[in-house]
């Protein structure tokens, strides 16, 4: 048996009131013109002839997009708008509503290879999944740079090691986000930790327990020494090898650690996803 795992615009955009300059962004009455880096992480059909994209952006976050007539034979968008592509994003944001116009995106990097192997698209599927469900709209460019990082990583990486390389990219996007568990010291009384001890990880408390306040929180689970040095090391951007069986822990851990602290009661599917695959590779 198996160890167990522990504008007011018209379609184009346009408006009738002249733009007025402020900063990088050209604003109008209602709404504004915005160039900015971005990264495809979702696209889905809209009506007959659009899509509607997710797009984690260096200027304003992760936004929703409706790229109108980019399903047409011919379109300004070609082939720019592939799943995990980067470049370059000229988006008309209207204002408080939710979704904006995509105007044009001039595709920089489309990272084909994440299509070639059903563990790198499940690897780069979790880390979209976890920038669209956590990631919100702001000025911030730190979350798409770890994003791009992260995919990047993934295509570079050797077979063998790409469920470590995608494990280490989300626990840096989750510190990015601001919810790094407490590995150094006891998540509740801030006792510090040996680095030889095991702990017990708490998802609640927000990271590792001393042995006195695992014993009066319930629901925690067992974290040798070994696999809290790999996430302090994933987590402060150093490599840390893990094999299969602690790969499909690590994904566990971090599914639930996520669940816990930035979940909305939806299933995280393409964590699911993820895990199973890792499954799957157990049982042959």
């Amino acid at each position: 048996m198996a160890p167990p795992c522990w504008c007011q615009c018209d379609a184009a955009g346009r408006s009738s009131n002249p733009p007025h300059e402020a900063g990088g962004t050209a604003y109008f009455s209602g709404v504004s013109q915005l160039g900015t880096d971005a990264l495809v992480l979702h696209a889905f059909d809209y009506r007959e002839t659009s899509r509607i994209v997710r797009l984690v952006t260096r200027d304003a976050g992760v936004l929703s997009v409706v790229a109108r007539g980019a399903r047409r034979p011919k379109n300004r968008f070609g082939a720019g708008l592939d799943l995990f592509a980067s470049g370059q994003a000229q988006v008309v944001m209207h204002g408080t509503r939710d979704l904006h116009t995509l105007h044009a995106f001039d595709a920089a990097h489309s990272r084909p290879e994440l299509g070639t192997s059903l563990d790198r698209f499940a690897a780069a599927s979790a880390l979209a999944e976890l920038c669209i469900r956590f990631g919100q709209e702001s000025e911030t460019g730190l979350l798409y740079e770890r994003a791009v990082e992260a995919l990047d990583a993934i295509v570079a990486s050797d077979p063998l090691d790409v469920h470590a390389t995608g494990l280490g990219a989300a626990w840096r996007v989750v510190a990015e986000l601001g919810f790094a568990p407490t590995l150094d010291s006891c998540a509740s009384c801030h006792a510090s930790l040996p680095a030889d001890a095991d702990v017990t990880f708490h998802h609640r408390a927000g990271g590792a327990l001393c042995a006195t306040c695992a014993r009066q929180a319930r629901g925690g689970r067992r974290l040798p020494a070994e696999a809290r040095g790999t996430l302090v090391s994933w987590i402060g951007r150093r490599p840390a090898a893990v094999d299969s069986t602690a790969a499909r822990s690590h994904l566990r851990l971090l599914r639930e650690f996520l669940e816990e602290h930035l979940g909305d009661g939806r299933p995280l599917r393409a964590f699911v996803a993820w895990e199973a695959r890792q499954l799957g590779r157990r049982a042959k």
